[in-house]
């Protein structure tokens, strides 16, 4: 595809937050256009570009070509692949590198790769120099569905995900769709995850389309663009509505109470269970608990088992390799979540596809039961 044909096939949204608005760039090419998109739009001219082992040797050659041309000097910034990455020794390392970089408020940080590496490096952003810009470029199809957008930034913690960091907006987002094609089968499905849920909080029409066309989804193109471009769109919309989740963002966690639960139930080990995976799942039980509440009906629950099982994608704790621990323990993790208030449970359920809602203070001796029940 050449440069005028990959360039009309730009999607944009825009995320209208003030002075705090960007745009998020959709389509093939990106990476090589980035310094000039880039460039375009910010003042500074001086980057750190923070990427880990698995995808500097895909693309950050090219990344770091396109700044050069576009005018902007750039550091370097290469840190192991996987979750256990987002740590407070790891946000020390870029935080360093990026003050070593002289990184000043109006440069930024370039986030290149998956959601961990966003989350970090937006954290770092976030907090150096008590805030400097920030660029996502997104290279799996989960960051750049859902991490990438929104500003929610942050590191784990040994009580559990995401549980330290600032909301810090990124200045503009570049999702590269040609950087999918190098993505493994288990990646781009569990990416899917994401897609998927967003058609299951409010947009059934979208859910009904994707169960049409998931595999033009799969195979690229412009079913492809349109599936992420339809997601951004959802997710900058409730973002707008409610930045810092006080209200009805919470909506975008839906499966992620159950998911994140499981997540630390297996030490975060990806060669047992990546994030959208555990998404899958949890989706599959808010759906199941919604029914066992008789909130839903169960034949909606079946409906979303079976579109995220013809994915390829596990629908069940069954699924995941290796013993977990009692549903006791999951219910620690899930007393320790983020969307805990008070000391009240609140989770995403449904009374049906395409409505989600906030359930607050759902008594725990139902999830305790419900638990138990699909641990067995």
């Amino acid at each position: 595809m050449n440069a005028i044909s990959s360039a009309s096939a730009i999607r944009t949204v825009h995320v209208p937050l003030g002075e705090r608005a960007y745009d998020i760039l959709i389509g093939p090419g990106l990476i090589a256009r980035a310094g000039a998109e880039i460039a375009l739009r910010l003042k500074g001219r001086k980057a750190a570009v923070v990427t880990d082992q698995n995808v500097a040797p895909l693309n950050l050659k090219a990344l770091v070509a396109s700044l050069d041309q576009a005018g902007i000097v750039s550091a370097e910034v290469v840190l192991p692949a996987g979750e256990k990455t987002k740590s407070f020794e790891h946000l020390m390392t870029v935080c360093d590198k990026v003050l070593e970089a002289r990184v000043e408020r109006n440069d930024y940080v370039i986030a290149l790769g998956g959601g961990v590496i966003g989350d970090l490096s937006g954290f770092a952003a976030g907090i150096v120099r008590r805030g400097v810009r920030f660029v996502q470029v997104p290279t799996s199809l989960l960051s750049q569905v859902d991490s990438s957008v929104g500003g929610k930034t942050g590191i784990n913690s040994r009580h559990g995900k995401n549980l330290i960091g600032v909301f810090h907006q990124p200045d503009l987002v570049l999702a590269d769709t040609d950087v999918l094609n190098s993505l493994s089968e288990r990646e781009f499905r569990a990416g899917y995850a994401e897609v998927a849920k967003y058609g299951l909080i409010d947009k059934p029409d979208f859910f009904a389309w994707l169960e049409t066309n998931w595999k033009s989804v799969f195979t690229g193109g412009s079913a492809r663009i349109e599936a992420i471009a339809t997601s951004c769109q959802a997710k900058a919309d409730v973002v707008v509505a409610d930045e810092r989740e006080n209200g009805p963002r919470a909506l975008l966690n839906l499966g992620h109470t159950f998911g994140h639960a499981l997540e630390a139930a297996t030490a975060y080990d990806s060669s047992r269970l990546v994030h959208g995976e555990g998404v899958s799942i949890g989706m599959v039980l808010a759906h199941e608990f919604s029914a066992r509440m008789n909130l839903a009906s169960p034949d909606d629950a079946r409906r979303v088992e079976r579109h995220l099982k013809e994915v390829g994608l596990p629908t069940s704790m069954a699924d995941i390799p290796g013993e977990l621990p009692p549903a006791e323990t999951l219910m620690d993790a899930i007393a320790q979540d983020k969307k805990v208030k008070s000391g009240k449970l609140t989770f995403i359920l449904t009374r049906g596809v395409g409505q989600s809602f906030v359930a607050d203070d759902v008594p725990a001796s139902e999830v305790i039961s419900f638990l138990q029940e699909k641990h067995a």
